[in-house]
């Protein structure tokens, strides 16, 4: 429930950015932390409302759809943690596969099942990473964009937002999912959470004000 401070005015247009809770024996999950501290803040008109995912497979789908289905979005920005990255990661790519290497926090852990049965293999993101990647850059922050988003519960979100997002009742709703890297109390590398917090900013601003993304090199050679 939103506090009476970040409460959004009826009719306000919103952007979900959602964290997931701590998982794999980690006390917290940054992505969470750099969340909650962006919840009320307005962005071109937008409020962001920011909502935490379990990190389970299947339920976090499910959470996210009631999510959707509150606050019907313009924007959605998924953010998941990827300790032993040292830059705010911009996924391209979702793949249609659960293969986890550890259980979720449910104990659950499907190996090579569909995220979507009978759906596309993959997703691209709805998000101009390119100049998002630009935009933090210029702002002194460490950024890249990533091929892979991984086979776990992050994939799993990212997967079932661009399967929801690409159903036209859902035009004009565009979203993606963005990795962040461990904060310092957790291991290295690593980045601040007033980092992390002002990278997530500035990507979000951009993305709301980008429709067209940029040209630029940002791939991989493996």
């Amino acid at each position: 429930m939103l506090s009476d401070r970040t409460a959004v005015p009826v009719g306000q247009p919103r952007i979900l950015v959602t964290g997931f809770d701590p998982f794999g024996g980690q006390p917290i999950n940054p992505s969470w932390v750099a969340v909650q501290a962006l919840h009320g803040r307005e962005l071109d008109g937008h409020r962001i409302v920011s909502a935490q995912l379990p990190t389970a497979f299947g339920r976090s789908l499910h959470v996210l759809q009631e999510l959707l289905g509150q606050h019907r979005p313009a924007l959605v920005v998924c953010t998941g943690q990827a300790g032993g990255r040292a830059a705010i990661s911009l996924e391209r790519v979702a793949i249609n596969v659960n293969d986890a290497r550890i259980p979720d926090n449910t104990g659950a852990q499907p190996i090579d099942t569909p995220v979507m049965p009978g759906g596309p293999a993959a997703y691209f993101t709805g998000l101009p990473i390119k100049a998002m990647l630009a935009a933090m850059l210029a702002a002194g922050i460490r950024a890249e964009v990533s091929q892979t988003a991984g086979t776990f519960v992050c994939n799993h979100v990212f997967y079932g937002l661009m399967h929801t997002l690409a159903d036209p009742r859902w035009a004009g709703t565009r979203g993606g999912l963005v990795h962040v890297p461990w904060l310092p109390q957790q291991g290295a590398p690593s980045m601040t959470l007033e980092q992390l917090v002002q990278g997530l900013e500035v990507g979000i601003a951009c993305a709301l004000r980008t429709h067209a993304d940029l040209r630029l090199q940002a791939g991989a050679l493996n």
